[in-house]
């Protein structure tokens, strides 16, 4: 058994330097060729995923989470997407530019059709974002493109997208899975309660979707009319297999070729495994306790800054993630635009712990409770070491384990009053790091689910995304960063790396940092391909 750190991007056709550790994160080497034992490459076959968790939605303009968003992206596509390097590259469009201070302009591609037949053109992309912004559609992620005042059809492939102040971040919001076309036939449709984007998506992507029986398995198909080059795969399975060790097994009895989320702990069972590596690799995101604080007595900022003096972060990036990550200071990684060195953290002081929780009036502690995901045994691990931190200066916290979909219900709707959770700064930029979790605006399901409020932040999240000069901008995002530091709406815990399964006779797979997987350059070998 092979790991590999840091490069997940697979048997692409030449020259790609992939970097190989021990079970160590620290130790490592390179590699020019991620698959020296798979037999030759065919066409065809079945690339089996085994996930922890179902899909909440197939819509993704009404997604808020990963496993959503991995499976709609192989359906859907953008204007314009990110490479493997997390660089914007245009998709949908053919080039783009912004023509003046408010003004943007995409050139489309042609030669575009939806899975149902109908033609991608301008009209279908002003129609996805009118619906999009449109109030009675609800969308989680509407922020995203709040300062879109107008989208215009110039032409048959030309679009406008008119913004009411400067907007920095708009190309890379339109790389976000939420962006993904989809066909006005099958919006109208929905619309008129024919069908259901939930569970019947169409979009233009080198997928279609095929057939889902929810808590089992999700299945895609090549799409075979795909203007680009048709994926090697005939089809991708997505079985539903929430208990790890089952997953495991499955990559070892050769039952699955990936396997998403494995412990750091576990890393060690597959090395006996000749055919299955463990590829690492570091992500945009971060891990964070978050607390609710409209409810008592996590609305007293004295209470947030004392808790997070009492978690150990470096104990627990080392004890809990096998040193697999960074310990995390802030929401925003070292590659984030908007990252500064210079916050200054809640350092670990159980002490000067004791003594807010004095001044808050907390001397005797108090009782709460904390709630997660059970298809999640290092979130259950965050929340045990947390419970034993919060012993030690008084407060007792109960543990809630709850299934993925009733789980994410109960965080955005308030009905907590602790919960451990994560966030993928999808865009590589700090504004969807820091807006959606930290803005007024997005109380609740559409991404700040501490229900922090500052007016301050308010105001300087606003000035961030509408400043054009990169220095300016990277001043106030630090400005941010060390006001939501200070405030302590959630304990920021690690930025972890992920850590998953692949079978060695898989080419062409690539993990983005984000947690998107890119499956239309995927191939089998031919001992694999008839799985």
């Amino acid at each position: 058994m092979m790991t590999k750190r840091n490069a997940l991007v697979l048997g692409l056709s030449s020259a790609l330097l992939l970097t190989a550790c021990s079970s160590d994160p620290e130790e490592s080497e390179t590699s020019s060729n991620a698959n020296e034992t798979s037999s030759e490459v065919e066409a065809g076959g079945n690339f089996i995923l085994a996930m922890p968790s179902d899909p909440v939605t197939l819509n993704p303009h009404a997604a808020t989470d990963i496993p959503s968003t991995i499976v709609f992206t192989n359906i859907y596509e953008n204007l314009v997407m990110n490479d493997e390097n997390m660089e914007l590259q245009p998709a949908l469009s053919e080039s783009y530019d912004q023509i003046d201070d408010l003004t943007w302009e995409f050139n489309l591609r042609e030669d575009v059709s939806f899975h149902d037949g109908e033609p991608f053109n301008a009209d279908a992309v002003v129609t996805n974002f009118e619906r999009f912004l449109d109030p009675d559609t609800a969308s989680p992620r509407a922020s995203l493109f709040e300062l879109v005042e107008d989208i215009e059809a110039v032409d048959e492939y030309t679009v406008h997208f008119k913004t009411s102040a400067p907007f920095a971040p708009l190309p890379a919001h339109l790389a976000h899975g939420s962006a993904g076309i989809v066909s006005p036939k099958a919006i109208e449709q929905d619309e008129a309660g024919e069908s259901d984007l939930t569970m019947n998506p169409v979009g233009t992507g080198p997928f279609e979707f095929d057939s889902w029986e929810q808590g089992n398995e999700l299945v895609l198909s090549a799409n075979e009319s795909y203007y680009g080059e048709v994926p090697a795969i005939d089809q991708a399975t997505f079985k539903v297999v929430p208990e790890q060790s089952t997953r495991i097994a499955m990559m070892e009895q050769g039952e699955a070729h990936y396997m998403q989320q494995i412990e750091p702990a576990n890393v060690g069972q597959f090395d006996h495994m000749d055919d299955v590596s463990v590829i690492t690799q570091e992500q945009l995101g971060y891990e964070y306790i978050g607390f609710n604080t409209e409810v008592e007595p996590f609305d007293d900022p004295l209470v947030r800054q004392a808790l997070t003096m009492t978690v150990n972060r470096e104990t627990l990036l080392e004890g809990l993630y096998d040193g697999y990550g960074l310990v995390a200071e802030s929401p925003l990684t070292e590659n984030t635009f908007g990252y500064s060195s210079n916050i200054e953290p809640l350092e670990y002081n159980p002490e000067k712990a004791k003594e807010l929780l004095a001044e808050a009036g907390y001397e005797d502690g108090f009782e709460a409770t904390i709630l997660t995901n059970d298809a999640n045994p290092l979130r259950v691990q965050v929340a045990e070491l947390v419970q034993d931190y919060f012993q030690e200066v008084g407060v007792t916290l109960s543990i809630e384990l709850m299934e993925w979909g009733a789980y994410l219900d109960a965080v955005g709707e308030g009905n907590s009053d602790m919960f451990v959770l994560g966030w993928s700064s999808a865009t590589g930029d700090a504004d969807y790091a820091l807006h959606p979790n930290y803005h007024s605006d997005n109380l609740g399901s559409a991404g700040n689910q501490t229900f922090y409020q500052n007016e301050e932040v308010d105001e300087w999240l606003i000035q961030a995304r509408e400043e054009t000069d990169e220095d300016a901008r990277l001043a106030l995002y630090e400005q941010i960063e060390q006001q939501i530091v200070d405030d302590a709406p959630a304990i920021f815990t690690v930025h972890n790396d992920y850590i998953v399964g692949l079978s060695d006779h898989v080419d062409g797979f690539i993990h983005l940092p984000n947690g998107v997987l890119q499956l239309k350059n995927v191939s089998l070998s031919e001992s694999d391909s008839g799985y």
